[in-house]
This record gives C-alpha cells, sequence and structure tokens, in this order.
C-alpha cells in the first residue's frame, strides 16, 4: 500500500513536469528554440492563481482564464522582446540568455510587486484525501488505506487532456498541419502559403499558457512564492530532454521518469538524494542516445 502511495504521488509530481516539458518541446518544433524562462512564467500562473483566488475570493474558474490569459500575453511578449531580436542577430546563443533574462526579470517583478514570502493556496476541490482501500473506524470514517488528493487527479487529467489535445490538434487540424510544416521545413512551409513567424509566435503564446496553468496546477501542492518555478522549470527541462525534444509521448515519459525516481528515492534512500537518479539517468542517456527515448536523430548533410 506504502508504495502505491509512493506511486501515485511520484506520476502526479511527474505530469507537472511533463507539462511543461510540453511547452519545451512546443517552441523547439516551430522555431529551434528553447523558452527558458517557462519554470518562472509557471510561477507567474501560481501568483495570478493565487491573487484571483485567495485574495480576491474570485470563483475558481476566474483564475483559470486569468492564468491562461496571462501566460499567453507572456509568451506573446518574451518572443517580441527577447527571441525574436536575438534571432535577428542570427547568434546560436543570444536567444538562450534572452529567455533566461526575462525569466529573472519576471522573478524579480513578482518579488518586488508581490511578496517574497511563501503562500498556502486552498484547492478547489477540498485538501482532504480520499481515501481508498482503507478500513472502516467505529464512528464510520475510512482510516489507511491509500490517501489520493483531489488535487493530484486534477493534476494528471488535466495534464493528460492538454497533452492529448495539442497532439490532436496538430495531427487532426489544418492549423496543427501548418504547425507541423513549419517544424519540419520553414522554407518549404512559407512557399506553400503558411505565415512562419505566426506559427512561431503562437507556438510561444500557448507553451507559456501552458505552464502559466502548470504553475495554477501544483500551487495548492506546494507553496506558491516568486521562486516556485525555478527548480521545476529546470526539472521539467530535464523531463523533456530524457523524453526527447519533440515528442509529446516523450515529455510525459520524461516527467514520470524525473517524479517517480524523487519519490522512490526519497522514500527508500534519502529525501536529499532524490535528485540525484533522475538527473544520472538524463546524463547517461546523454552518452549513449542524446536525442532521448523517443527523439529523432538529426541528419546533417554534408
Amino acid at each position: 500500500m506504502q508504495t502505491l502511495q509512493l506511486l501515485w504521488s511520484g506520476v502526479a509530481q511527474g505530469m507537472i513536469y511533463a507539462l511543461v516539458a510540453f511547452g519545451y518541446n512546443i517552441t523547439f518544433s516551430t522555431s529551434r528554440t528553447l523558452n527558458f524562462s517557462l519554470g518562472n512564467i509557471l510561477m507567474v500562473g501560481g501568483v495570478v492563481g493565487y491573487v484571483l483566488y485567495m485574495t480576491q475570493g474570485h470563483p475558481f474558474l476566474y483564475p483559470v482564464a486569468g492564468v491562461i490569459a496571462v501566460g499567453a500575453v507572456t509568451g506573446l511578449v518574451l518572443h517580441k522582446v527577447a527571441v525574436e531580436p536575438s534571432l535577428r542577430t542570427r547568434s546560436q546563443h543570444a536567444w538562450i540568455l534572452a529567455t533566461l533574462a526575462f525569466g529573472i526579470i519576471l522573478k524579480n517583478a513578482a518579488e518586488v510587486f508581490w511578496s517574497t514570502d511563501d503562500f498556502k493556496m486552498r484547492s478547489p476541490l477540498g485538501d482532504a484525501p480520499l481515501r481508498l482501500l482503507g478500513h472502516r473506524a467505529a464512528d464510520g470514517s475510512v482510516q489507511g488505506g491509500l490517501g489520493i488528493y483531489p488535487q493530484e487527479i486534477l493534476i494528471i487529467a488535466v495534464s493528460l487532456a492538454i497533452v492529448a489535445g495539442v497532439e490532436f490538434l496538430k495531427r487532426r487540424t489544418l492549423l496543427g498541419k501548418a504547425v507541423v510544416a513549419v517544424s519540419e521545413d520553414k522554407e518549404t512551409a512559407s512557399l506553400m502559403g503558411v505565415d512562419q513567424k505566426k506559427v512561431i509566435l503562437g507556438s510561444f503564446a500557448l507553451s507559456a499558457a501552458i505552464a502559466a496553468v502548470g504553475g495554477l496546477l501544483v500551487a495548492p501542492i506546494t507553496l506558491v512564492s516568486a521562486t516556485m518555478g525555478t527548480v521545476l522549470g529546470v526539472k521539467a527541462y530535464s523531463a523533456s530532454i530524457i523524453g526527447g525534444l519533440e515528442s509529446g509521448l516523450g515529455a510525459v515519459v520524461g516527467g514520470l521518469v524525473i517524479g517517480l525516481s524523487e519519490a522512490l528515492t526519497a522514500r527508500f534512500v534519502s529525501t536529499g538524494y532524490k535528485d540525484i537518479p533522475g538527473f544520472a539517468f538524463l546524463i547517461l542517456l546523454l552518452l549513449f542516445k542524446p536525442s532521448g527515448l523517443f527523439g529523432k536523430a538529426a541528419i546533417r548533410k554534408v
């Protein structure tokens, strides 16, 4: 039973990594760039959700809409002020520094204009765990067994729905086919009438909106703070590398690898070593299969 509890918690945490990793995949597929500020955009989602839900007391649908809108606008601004000017310089590294700097600005802005403290956010589904496979006590309550927090169910369901929805969009719709065309060959896509600039701009808005939703989802099971996205962003990037930068399924698998290894190591070894197995696996994978578990090896014409 304890192992089932650990596996469940690892899956819930891993799906958060998977969701942000999916955001990395989206911008890489269209522009061959990665948005290294996604961790801090996740933080923005958590902060905006906390302010709308806890501070102002709006129904939970308001924070959901607000977080998606703020995330999408943040992605558009990031692309216009940081990524696009960097790409014009034709430098292979300028966009990396630009996205990192944008993330630092977001974090500092949250500290200056909001708070440097940590805040507990209430789950819209309740904070009491659901007890499964337990025994009924004399007072009628269920004791022991598997404890599942409703927020964890919400995290897994929403994450899978977003990944499946975007993959369906890419494979079954005209807009999705335009995205795939740009990811395969920008020049050919332009000759076919696809506006690659709009596709890339939209990919940044979508990836940032997804990361912001991730912040709203994870906020009730962690603490909301200006630094909440720093480590999450790094681990999500690791998940995207493990799974393969252009694979939606790979993002999910990579997130689960990181999440489950953390949960099992924290229980059976020590919480101080919980990050080691996931990153050790990442290093080994980079040595023997640098394209990731589901990635395609790049072919260079010579």
